[in-house]
């Protein structure tokens, strides 16, 4: 048996329950799971919003990171005893979880369990979203909406990396304070500042990177130079918002929508392949996870309500 926070039904909270062991199929490895990151999806999932929410019970916990201790027939890598990461989007929040095994990771011995778990998703949303759907170029100039929050941060980090100079927007002077240690130049404070004619005043945006949508949408889009790239990369809001197409079509804005688990089904390579070159640009020492909370399996519903009450900053994280 293992302990595991389930969603069992979703007019209740998940919580922990003792399950059967699982046990891997061809194609899957066994996980002692180590360290699973948590992700705005999770609150959805749990309560059965979710695009690619499974039917009750299922175990939250996306990506995580974990020792491989038992392979599938006919699997024999990653290797028993290797460390990896993996997104397997659910089955995370457990002392031990089956994932398919070509979509493991081998983890750089330096990089922490917790620091690989919040890796996956909140890098590679951003490391995709700008390289592959926007393109962005060294000079262009990147707003990030939401820029303290979990992925919102990695978007000021890689845009920095990447040759960008960052506009990084977030609620209050704390979270700025966080954005900006993350490389970010220009800093708003959504609280105080009229987000449309601060970045007008910096000349502008050419990629706007955007998980919380609602208000900050039509004021970022508002702010776009001529032939600027939207991503639309979540609604941490709650509000997800109508775009004006006259101003899509007068300044020749490309707005470009992300879902980084669908890749997950068309083209996984692109994940895998992304993920590789995040690991580099750490172990480089371009990339400095944040990681804002780690708290154990039996408080897993104090993580998620820190994700839900947008109190933490970076990453949370949960260790089984």
């Amino acid at each position: 048996m293992t302990r595991a926070f389930q969603v069992t039904d979703f007019s209740a909270r998940p919580k922990i329950e003792q399950i059967v062991s699982p046990k891997p199929v061809s194609g899957e490895v066994l996980l002692e799971i180590k360290a699973c990151g948590l992700n705005f999806a999770d609150l959805l999932m749990a309560k059965g919003t979710y695009q690619d929410t499974p039917k009750p019970p299922f175990t939250l916990g996306m990506e995580v990171c974990g020792i491989v201790i038992g392979h599938g027939p006919g699997v024999s890598t990653p290797p028993i005893g290797a460390k990896v990461a993996v997104f397997g989007g659910q089955g995370g929040l457990a002392e031990q979880g089956v994932f398919p095994a070509a979509l493991c990771r081998e983890v750089p011995e330096a990089m922490p369990a917790p620091v690989a778990a919040g890796f996956q998703v909140a890098y590679g949303t951003s490391h995709l979203a700008l390289t592959r759907r926007a393109r962005l170029q060294p000079g262009e100039t990147l707003l990030v909406l939401g820029a303290a929050g979990g992925v919102g941060l990695t978007a000021v980090e890689i845009g920095k990396a990447l040759g960008a100079t960052v506009i990084a927007v977030a609620r209050g002077a704390d979270k700025l304070a966080v954005a900006k240690a993350a490389g970010a130049d220009h800093l708003i404070d959504s609280t105080s500042a009229d987000i449309k004619t601060a970045v007008k005043a910096l000349g502008g945006a050419d990629v706007v990177y955007d998980p919380v949508g609602g208000e900050g949408f039509k004021a970022a889009l508002g702010a776009c130079n001529r032939e600027a790239r939207v991503l639309t990369i979540g609604f941490a809001s709650g509000d997800v918002p109508q775009i004006a197409a006259n101003i899509i079509l007068v300044k020749n804005i490309t707005v470009i929508g992300f879902y980084w688990g669908g890749y997950l089904k068309f083209n996984p390579t692109a994940l895998t392949d992304s993920l590789g070159a995040l690991m580099d640009m750490y172990i480089e020492g371009k990339l400095k996870p944040h990681v804002s909370n780690v708290l154990p399996l039996d408080q897993a519903q104090d993580a998620l309500d820190l994700l839900e009450s947008r109190k933490a900053t970076g990453k949370v994280v949960v260790t089984p």
